[in-house]
């Protein structure tokens, strides 16, 4: 009997494969099997088809019908596949040609009218498309989202109907093409309303240079959290590629980006009862979490020892490796989770080591929920005291300084891409060598300093990679013991938890 195949694409983590529907009509007891890996909200598509056909005006068949989403390996979730499964029984009964949409990607939710309802998680569909250069059908109130992917070729529909018209070619639709036009306005970054904090500013420079972790240590009231909050106005702008990629992560979540912040870079600030599920993402159907939808930007922990153990552990793999893949019963997911981590915290649970409120064994045990493994990735740790005098701050008078250091962080970020293509945080091991030469003097400083430290081995080299970056901001062609002796006087944690385990 009649067999008709649609193509669309599934809602699997970033990559959207590529689906194929077939609609196989036969003799027998009148039935709707749905079969391919579809949970709940796919198996009650044969509801909303059926009643969508009916009230557009289609008879809907009394015969067998069989429904196969391939690769029946991949799981299916959500409404998207409707339409694509009323299309193929269209073509099953031979009221439209299969040739009508063999360069079509359909994806669509079908109301009971037979109305198209908009779909949420389009993006990363749609950006998979545009690379296939396939001619995507889909919900009208998905317009303007896929703006987003230029060059994408696409129509789109209101209704089943609407669409039925256009294969049967009796009211073509014309073929739209997607431009992205987000204007980019850079926002001039500030911080002299800041009072002091030289070397926090210095460190922010540094992070913002090299692509660094960052670790700011300080009592209440310091300006922590306020400091952290500029380092985004330090970075340089996405490139589109980079914000589409941010964008769709955001779309397979639910929620969107601003388009004036489009070229941001992302800035997440999760509040410290997040669990480990919240920042690395998952569910019964994985989505993604903070960690990536941080990524190309910064996430921002503020009161860190305040994150539950497990919550904190979770985030050494994204931090190593860049992405997080999430396995689950109803399936596997791998989402990118490159960001840039930049934390706050106190040195004691009451606020202040010298607040007298806490014993030496109270700050041990506070300090003590930061695993060794995770503060090994944290290649700034600055201490941010409390201003010598309490002043207010003053109107500016010339150029904000933050205007300068930002200057200083482009011209040290071209350098880096200039000489091996990617910020030196993401210089592997045996990069190193290559790209951040010493001089053996300077090694054996470096060697000897790290010994008398007990820096892990992990810390040594990234200790080199500051010092890599900082050469960069003084555009100095080789490592030196300035560069050397700055890096590793950013360990402030360090030197404070060894001052607790010895007293």
């Amino acid at each position: 009997m009649g067999l008709g195949i649609v193509y669309t694409r599934a809602a699997t983590g970033i990559d959207s494969p590529r689906i194929k529907v077939e609609v196989h009509l036969s003799n027998g007891l009148p039935s709707f099997k749905l079969v391919g890996l579809a949970e709940t909200a796919v198996q009650e598509a044969r509801e909303r088809v059926r009643s969508a056909l009916i009230n557009c005006g289609f008879e809907f068949p009394g015969r067998r019908i069989t429904v196969n989403l391939a690769p029946a390996d991949i799981p299916k979730t959500g409404g998207r596949y409707d339409l694509a499964i009323a299309l193929g029984l269209l073509i099953a009964l031979g009221l439209l040609p299969q040739q009508a949409v063999d360069n079509y990607e359909v994806i669509g939710e079908l109301g009971l009218n037979g109305q198209l309802r908009t779909v949420s998680g389009l993006l990363p569909a749609a950006m998979r498309c545009a690379e296939d250069e396939q001619l995507m059908l889909l919900p009208e109130g998905n317009r303007d989202n896929i703006q987003l992917v230029d060059g994408l070729k696409y129509i789109a529909v209101e209704s089943l109907m609407q669409a039925f018209l256009h294969f049967s070619k009796q009211k073509p639709l014309q073929v739209s093409i997607a431009q992205c036009d987000v204007a980019f306005t850079r926002v001039s970054p500030k911080w002299d309303d800041i009072i002091g904090q030289q070397q926090a500013k210095r460190a922010l420079t540094i992070a913002a240079a090299g692509k660094h972790n960052l670790l700011m240590v300080g009592p209440a009231g310091t300006g922590k959290s306020l400091l952290a909050s500029r380092l985004v106005q330090l970075l340089p702008a996405l490139t589109h590629e980079q914000a589409l990629e941010a964008a769709a992560l955001y779309s397979i979540k639910g929620e969107s980006r601003d388009s004036a912040n489009w070229y941001t870079p992302p800035f997440r600030s999760p509040h410290h009862t997040s669990s480990a599920i919240a920042l690395t993402g998952g569910g019964t159907h994985p989505s993604p979490g903070e960690v990536s939808l941080a990524h190309n930007g910064v996430l921002f922990l503020d009161e860190l020892p305040e994150f539950g153990r497990q919550a904190l552990d979770v985030l050494r793999e994204p931090l190593e490796t860049g992405d997080i893949c999430l396995s689950r019963v109803s399936g596997q997911a791998r989402y990118p989770a490159n960001f840039q981590f930049l934390a706050a915290m106190n040195p004691s649970p009451t606020g202040d080591i010298n607040d007298g409120r806490s014993t030496p064994q109270q700050v041990q045990r506070y300090l003590s929920r930061l695993s060794g493994p995770l503060l090994d990735r944290i290649d700034l740790q600055i201490e941010v005291r409390k201003p010598d005098q309490y002043e207010l701050a003053t109107s500016p008078t010339g150029e904000d300084s933050a205007i300068e250091a930002q200057a200083l962080v482009e011209r040290a970020m071209e350098r880096q891409f200039k000489r091996q293509r990617k910020a030196n945080a993401e210089l592997s091991v045996a990069e190193l060598t290559e790209f951040c030469k010493l001089d053996e003097d300077s090694f054996t400083f470096l060697r000897r300093a790290a010994t008398k430290l007990n820096l892990s081995m992990r810390v040594f080299h990234r200790t080199i990679k500051v010092s890599r970056t900082i050469a960069d901001l003084e555009e100095a062609e080789h490592i030196t013991h300035r560069h050397i002796a700055e890096a590793l006087g950013y360990r402030a944690l360090d030197t404070l938890i060894r001052q607790f385990n010895t007293s």
